[in-house]
């Protein structure tokens, strides 16, 4: 139990100290996460059959990878962001729709197209944190407010 809390409190650390850009590829982390656990539960198809419980679990996943590009869509900022803000947000408009008729289909074509165009889209972000000198001073974490 006290190891639980203190990985609990550490990863809270972690978000609160985080930049706004380190804090868009924990986000992009947690999609992709979520999508190879339920690719990997897709392989195990005939395992399925016999144990409804896992699709149930592939449901969640998919669920928590939704509501991870629900929380990317509205941190957008279309004010600053303008053409790309919007670009992003009819992009991940799309990865929910795919998502959710991969769920229904059981599509693990679907789940990987998504999940790979979340992982080039993290190292996209992850260039931009890198390229931010470690002397600037951290922006408030109170909200994700992206511009694009």
């Amino acid at each position: 139990m006290a190891q639980k809390n203190g990985l609990s409190a550490y990863r809270q650390t972690r978000i609160k100290t985080a930049s706004q850009g380190q804090l868009i590829v924990m986000l992009y982390d947690g999609g992709i996460s979520n999508l190879d656990h339920v690719l990997e539960l897709f392989k195990r198809k005939p395992d399925l059959k016999k144990d409804p419980s896992k699709i149930e679990e592939i449901g969640k996943s998919i669920l928590k990878a939704q509501e991870i590009i629900t929380e990317l869509m509205v941190s957008l900022d279309f004010e600053r962001g303008g053409e790309i803000a919007e670009n992003l947000f009819a992009l991940y408009t799309w990865f929910n729709k795919e998502l959710l008729e991969a769920h229904i289909k059981s599509d693990a074509a679907r789940i990987l197209n998504v999940r790979n165009l979340l992982d080039l889209m993290r190292a996209s972000w992850m260039e931009v944190v890198a390229s931010h000198s470690a002397s600037e001073k951290p922006e408030s974490t109170a909200g994700i407010n992206i511009a694009g």
